[in-house]
């Protein structure tokens, strides 16, 4: 199975970087995992409504040439649906078997995903209605997939 991870901006903390390397090492036995960091967008401080809504724009056009044309999309957002870890599991497992094996999950930047990102969506996943860092979804992100494939497998992990 192919697990795309996009997401604007770039991890700067060091244990950010940590925690994602090690979730990467653990999906190399489940799946080839590509990550894909794509520039956020320089935004002035006090921007307007369409200022805002052209910086989600711009930054929606780099994640959807991101994107691999077959790729099953789950976009992160905060109006998205919420699964249990095993909903998660049971998702990658259909796709794994009649999607196609490839999807990619789509971390949008600090003003959200843009229309079009979300309009490419093929499912909406919300991990709460808090607001969450970019930097810890991405390992949030990670950690699930992970937890997935062991649920899948009936390998035993932390509950």
């Amino acid at each position: 199975m192919h697990i795309q991870l996009i997401t604007v901006g770039k991890l700067k903390e060091k244990y950010w970087n940590d925690a994602v390397a090690e979730y990467a090492k653990r999906l190399g036995a489940y799946a080839k995992l590509h990550l894909r960091e794509v520039p956020d967008e320089k935004a002035p401080e006090n921007m307007s409504a369409a200022e805002a809504e052209q910086v989600k724009q711009r930054e929606g056009e780099r994640i959807l040439a991101a994107i691999k044309p077959d790729a099953h999309v789950v976009a992160l957002a905060i109006e998205g649906e919420t699964w249990t870890s095993e909903q998660l599991a049971t998702h990658l497992d259909k796709q794994a078997v009649y999607g196609g094996g490839s999807v990619a999950f789509v971390i949008g930047g600090s003003l959200g995903l843009s229309g079009a990102v979300m309009a490419r969506a093929d499912k909406k996943l919300s991990f709460g209605r808090m607001t969450y860092p970019h930097q810890m979804m991405k390992v949030m992100v990670l950690e699930q997939v992970y937890r997935a494939f062991k649920i899948n497998r009936g390998e035993p992990y932390h509950k």
